[in-house]
């Protein structure tokens, strides 16, 4: 059974969202075809709770190598969108510091309907833990016309840029 729904009853207004994909660019870095978010709808700085959504079209990087004539959306990527979502508020919060949100690691993913082309994605995140200037715990859900089609936990830490990669000093 999938868990109750982090934000339900609330009239989302995608044609008009509270951030759009340039402001989101000005907070997420990934761009091409990792950029997996369309807008932002709503935000709770009570909760620490964010809803946004991603556009599925038929351009989409997966659609002509993950299951060809019958294109699903990888699980990977949807894990990716609810990473985004949760990265923009972190970030746009200030909740850690960093010039990124990197995946900590992820917890209970459950993968319940799939997720095609031409389908809006909506995607809900809100903050289950925090500790201060290390990580950030989420809880996450993704709908497809009013079905829970995935749920989780994520982790997020910050990334500082200017830190050297591993075998690279």
């Amino acid at each position: 059974m999938p868990p109750k729904l982090l934000y339900d009853g609330i009239d989302f207004d995608f044609e008009n969202p509270v951030f759009g994909i340039e402001e989101i660019r000005e907070i997420n870095p990934q761009r091409f075809e990792m950029e997996q978010l369309t807008g932002i709808v709503h935000i709770d700085n009570e909760k620490h709770g964010i809803v946004g959504f991603k556009d599925i079209t038929e351009n989409e990087f997966w659609c002509r190598g993950h299951m060809p004539d019958f294109p699903l959306m990888p699980g990977v990527v949807l894990c990716e969108c609810s990473a985004q979502l949760a990265g923009f508020y972190a970030r746009k919060f200030k909740l850690l510091g960093g010039d990124f949100l990197g995946f900590g690691g992820m917890n209970d993913v459950r993968f319940r309907r799939p997720v095609y082309p031409n389908q809006r994605l909506v995607i809900m995140a809100q903050l289950h833990r925090i500790r201060a200037g290390k990580r950030a715990e989420f809880n996450f859900q993704g709908l497809v016309e009013g079905k829970t089609v995935f749920s989780g936990q994520m982790i997020g830490v910050p990334i500082d840029k200017n830190q050297k990669a591993p075998g690279t000093e």
